[in-house]
This record gives structure tokens, C-alpha cells and sequence, in this order.
């Protein structure tokens, strides 16, 4: 029996419950996890979880014993990564979730920096948006702005992520450029499905504060597909700037409503407190925060973008 392994299944069937996913991130079969947690029930001489058809749960023996086995396997894994520091061959898969926004054209960028300059780190990435709870999903660092709202995460903020309200000129040339929120009412609107807030929607300028119900033309869980929509003339939709900020540096898109402030988001790096003591993880989060921090470079080469006069519908004929 080999108890590192044997332990090592046992939280990972903690962590996700089930059998079948613990098994996919170990990289193993689904009988050799079942085997490993069996034979660790034996070894203990006490049943570690509750089973039924639909979900694996911990027992109280079993729930005691995960805190331990955990902080163990934890340790074993932040003294091996200081023995590869010290030799200056920090090792490892490292498996990332990473905001689609932020993965496509900003992330994609520091990738070279950072295999560069630890080339034994392995990167395991899955582009996705989706709200997840590292732990569950078997990641090392998740990239997010909404945030799992459990209690055994850690979640260091990252930079701010402005949206603005944009369009393309040939839209605005045939439909008019909104002055005021309220005439966002009056356009064909492509909005992200995943804003908690929905079609709600705050808007503040100097001690006016304006809230709106948005009905939407088109909604989606891609900001990519609704900034191909707003380029195509489709319509105004609202981006984050790290999205969309080389369409407004171009005039691809037009920024409206520029007067008025929209609530912002944060970037979190978000990993499990069982992971604060790996050293790839500790590299990566501390390598992307010195990467990104401050003011994000689209939004400074924003700073000297300015919305055109607003044009009048053309007259039809």
C-alpha cells in the first residue's frame, strides 16, 4: 500500500465528491481510486464516506481525517517545490481557469515571460468564464471575477475591469448616438449574460444616479461574440475594456455615455488555502500581480479616447 497515494485519492474524492472526477485529475482510472480510497478504509479500520448513487460525502471520521491528510499532502508538496528552488528547477503541471477576456490577447502575451523563466512548470489552461470553485473543478489558480463565496479560498484582486457602452460608427451613423441612459431604451442592445445584475443597470454622473431595466436584442455568455456584433453594427453593447479597448484606440467602436460611471468589477487570482504554500503557485499568482498591477495598459491607452459628437439619425428617403 502506498500511503502518499493512497492519501492523495482520498482528498481528491473529498474535494470533488465523486469517484469519477477525483479519477480524472489524478490522471487515473476510476477503479484504481476506488481501490486506493478501500484501501486506506482498511488501513484506518473505519469507513471515510457516506456513498449512495448520487454523491460521495464524508463520514465523521473521514471528515476529520481529510483536514489532516490535506495539511500533509500540502506540506509534502511546499517542501518539495523549496527543494527544486533551491536546485533553481522549480517543477510541476500548474492548472489554471482563466477569464476568457483576460486569456485572449492579455494572458496569451505573459505566457512566454513566465515559461521563460520557469520552463519546468507545466501549464494545464482552461479558458472559461464560469463562476467555479477551484477546488471543486481540480484547479491550482482560477482567473475570476465573480467569486465562489467559500470560505476555503484565498483571493488576492488583480486590477479593476472597466465596461464601457459602445458601438460601431456605421450604427450610430444610421440610429443616433445615445445622450442619456434612458435612450439606451431606444436601441438594439447585445448585453453579457453572466452580470449578476442582469438587465439592471446603475449609471452615475457627478449626484445623479440613473437605473434602468435594459431590454436586450441579443444576449450571450461571450463578450467575443458581442464585440463581433457591436463591430458589425449590429447594435451597442457593453464591453470590458480589456476586451474592446484596441477597437477604441482604432474607432472600430465609439464609447458612449462617457460622462457617466458604470459600477466596476475586480480580477481575482482565487485558489484553494490548502495551495497558499506551493511554491508554483505562489510563483505564478506573484509573477501575473507584478505583471498587471496598477492601472491595465488598455485602459491607459484609453485615457486619450474621447466619444465624437453625437450624430443625428439619417434622414430616410
Amino acid at each position: 500500500m502506498d500511503r502518499f497515494l493512497c492519501m492523495q485519492a482520498f482528498v481528491r474524492v473529498a474535494e470533488t465528491q465523486s469517484f469519477a472526477d477525483a479519477a480524472r485529475q489524478v490522471g487515473v482510472a476510476a477503479s484504481v481510486i476506488t481501490s486506493r480510497v478501500k484501501q486506506l478504509e482498511h488501513f484506518v479500520q473505519a469507513p471515510l464516506f457516506h456513498r449512495s448513487t448520487r454523491k460521495v460525502v464524508l463520514s465523521e471520521v473521514g471528515l476529520n481525517f481529510y483536514e489532516e491528510c490535506s495539511e500533509l499532502l500540502t506540506r509534502f508538496d511546499s517542501i518539495t517545490d523549496r527543494m527544486r528552488v533551491t536546485q533553481d528547477t522549480p517543477m510541476g503541471v500548474l492548472r489554471l481557469q482563466i477569464l476568457p477576456g483576460f486569456a485572449l490577447g492579455h494572458f496569451g502575451r505573459a505566457l512566454k515571460s513566465f515559461s521563460d523563466e520557469y520552463p519546468h512548470i507545466s501549464l494545464d489552461i482552461t479558458v472559461s468564464d464560469r463562476a467555479v470553485n477551484p477546488i471543486d473543478e481540480g484547479y491550482d489558480v482560477s482567473l475570476q471575477i465573480f467569486h465562489p463565496g467559500a470560505e476555503v479560498l484565498i483571493e488576492r484582486r488583480l486590477f479593476t475591469v472597466r465596461r464601457v457602452f459602445c458601438a460601431a460608427p456605421q450604427y450610430l451613423e444610421r440610429r443616433g448616438s445615445p445622450l442619456h441612459p434612458r435612450e439606451l431604451l431606444k436601441h438594439d442592445i447585445g448585453l453579457y449574460s453572466g452580470y449578476p445584475t442582469r438587465n439592471r443597470w446603475n449609471f452615475r454622473r457627478g449626484h445623479e444616479e440613473v437605473t434602468i431595466e435594459l431590454p436586450t436584442h441579443v444576449r450571450s455568455n461571450s463578450v467575443h461574440l458581442l464585440r463581433d456584433f457591436a463591430l458589425s453594427g449590429g447594435g451597442i453593447t457593453c464591453l470590458p475594456t480589456l476586451v474592446c479597448g484596441e477597437d477604441l484606440a482604432s474607432g472600430s467602436l465609439v464609447p458612449l455615455l462617457s460622462a457617466y460611471d458604470l459600477p466596476t468589477l475586480d480580477l481575482f487570482a482565487i485558489y484553494p488555502t490548502t495551495h497558499r504554500r506551493a511554491m508554483k503557485v505562489k510563483l505564478f499568482v506573484e509573477f501575473i500581480s507584478k505583471r498587471f498591477s496598477g492601472e491595465p495598459e488598455w485602459d491607459r491607452a484609453l485615457r486619450r479616447v474621447s466619444a465624437p459628437a453625437p450624430r443625428p439619425p439619417a434622414t430616410r428617403r
